[in-house]
């Protein structure tokens, strides 16, 4: 059941404020982090009254059981204008404690940040994590910094690449949960994130594996070049073809490690452009929702401008599907580009193909070949399948990126 926002709740003496599953409340701060405007919902959860909250420091609703790490990852992201999702445990007026899961973002003249009630396994799981790290920083009075250093090398372990892939992850579920919790059918717009994340995923294991294959692929064609040295002394077929087996390979290699998987292209960011478009994606599900309220809402003062931060609600939500739509059309221009390279180095195969089938049967009319050239014939085919696979599947989940793109 939704409380009205004209009405108080009943709030118990200890424990927890009451915060509905179907509530959202949200609250705008100028640079400082001061509040300027929020809607009745905080309000009345905070147990604040306007006089109290307006033009008064964000800070006056943190919780001492908070790391400091949490605040010095939100300052550190919405200062250098990226926004972040972060679990928050807050402390009202009269001492009571709630936790929200919180989107932040720079906006004009401040920040913005909408607020709904977590309730997924990833929250569980946090509450945990914050708990440990408040311990450290208080029995080893570390710095913030190195607080956020600590929560990143554990988020790292617990399979998130970084704070921003946590960030939306977390977002996600949460989300998700809500609407399961809330009876509502499954209608976000993130789920062909989820798909995207996947298939991202699996561009750079495959990418990573291909590289390896690559660079192992070097020594064959010299241990080649070796052999036929014994059996061609003044050079031959065989030399000249291992020669040219390892230039091709070495070409390959190095143009796709250099032209697909270089450190700071586009390809190596896919996931995390991703996890940002998502991250938009969901914060926007959020501010509708809180627009929505605001319609809605009656507020028990006129210190607060309702159309005013309706207007600043709906620039904001047009930023995020602008900034989500631009992260998403690189995406697709990189998964494009990968695709092709693919096709490139198919080709390339192909050449390889020829040259180890030459190869063979220059082989074949050498006499007293040994079985070591035979061999290595047959690494080097074994080689060329497992390039032509790792390609094809590369491919496949470039493909899935545009479609879900």
């Amino acid at each position: 059941m939704t409380l009205q926002p004209s009405q108080e709740a009943f709030r118990p003496e200890t424990g927890e404020a009451p915060f509905a599953l179907d509530e959202v409340f949200f609250s705008r701060t100028d640079p400082r982090g001061v509040i300027q405007a929020g809607n009745e919902v905080f309000r009345r959860v905070a147990a604040f009254d306007w006089g109290e909250m307006l033009n008064a420091p964000h800070k006056i609703i943190r919780h001492p059981d908070m790391p400091r790490a949490v605040f010095w990852l939100l300052w550190d992201h919405i200062q250098n204008g990226k926004p972040i999702a972060a679990y928050v445990k807050n402390k009202a007026k009269d001492g009571l404690y709630y936790w929200v899961f919180a989107t932040i973002a720079p906006c004009e003249g401040g920040y913005i940040s909408a607020r709904i009630k977590p309730t997924s396994e990833i929250f569980a799981l946090v509450q945990q994590e914050y708990a440990a790290l408040r311990k450290i920083e208080l029995e080893d009075n570390i710095s913030p910094e190195d607080s956020a250093n600590l929560l990143l090398a554990r988020l790292s372990k617990l399979g998130f690449e970084d704070y921003d892939m946590f960030g939306a992850q977390a977002l996600s579920q949460e989300l998700l949960g809500r609407e399961k919790g809330l009876g509502r059918l499954q209608t976000l717009r993130l789920d062909r994130f989820h798909s995207m994340l996947d298939a991202a995923e699996a561009l750079r294991t495959e990418t990573d594996a291909l590289i390896e294959v690559f660079r192992a692929v070097h020594t064959v064609p010299m241990n080649m070049q070796v052999i036929a040295s014994r059996l061609e002394p003044s050079g031959g077929p065989v030399s000249t073809l291992s020669k040219n087996y390892t230039e091709i390979s070495r070409e390959m290699a190095g143009w796709f490690e250099s032209n697909i998987a270089q450190e700071g292209s586009i390809f190596g960011a896919i996931q995390s452009t991703v996890a940002q478009s998502m991250l938009l994606e969901g914060m926007g599900e959020i501010l509708t929702e809180c627009d929505d309220a605001l319609q809605q809402e009656t507020l028990s003062t006129d210190r607060v401008d309702i159309d005013k931060e309706r207007c600043i609600l709906g620039a904001q939500l047009k930023a995020y599907s602008s900034q989500s739509k631009q992260g998403l059309d690189q995406v697709r221009e990189e998964a494009t580009r990968i695709q092709i390279a693919c096709k490139a180095m198919h080709r390339h195969v192909t050449g390889l193909s020829s040259t180890r089938v030459l190869t063979k049967i220059e082989a074949g009319r050498i006499q007293n070949v040994g079985e070591g050239l035979g061999d290595i014939i047959e690494q080097l085919g074994n080689f060329q399948d497992r390039i032509s696979e790792r390609l094809n599947i590369i491919e496949m989940q470039s493909e899935i990126i545009l479609s879900h793109g």
